[in-house]
C-alpha cells in the first residue's frame, strides 16, 4: 500500500482529541465500546479498527487518505486533497 487511512490520526483531527488518547483501547473506550478479542492480535486489531471506523462515519466523518509513501519516506497528505476511491455507485431508476 502506498496511500492509506491512518485512523488513529483521522480520529484526533474529527473527535479534537490529542494524540495521547488515540491508542486503540482509548479510542473504543471514548465510544462506549470494549475490546473485542485478544489485544495484539492482528485480526483482532483490525476488526477493532473498523468498528472505531465505521463509528466515526455514523458520526459524519469523512474518511480520507492521510498519509502515503513516497520515495521511501512517509507524508501526510492534506485534508483537502480529493477523496480517494471509485465514485459512488450509480443506481438505475426505472421506470414502469
Amino acid at each position: 500500500a502506498k496511500k492509506w487511512i491512518n485512523i488513529r490520526k483521522s480520529y484526533g483531527n474529527f473527535y479534537k482529541v490529542p494524540r495521547n488518547q488515540t491508542k486503540l483501547t482509548i479510542m473504543l473506550e471514548q465510544l462506549g465500546m470494549s475490546y473485542d478479542g485478544r489485544p495484539h492480535s492482528g485480526l483482532d486489531d483490525s476488526k477493532n479498527i473498523a468498528r472505531i471506523a465505521v463509528r466515526m462515519l455514523q458520526d459524519g466523518c469523512e474518511l480520507r487518505v492521510n498519509e502515503k509513501m513516497h520515495a521511501g519516506q512517509l507524508m501526510s497528505v492534506s485534508s483537502t486533497a480529493p477523496l480517494e476511491g471509485a465514485p459512488a455507485p450509480h443506481v438505475p431508476h426505472y421506470r414502469k
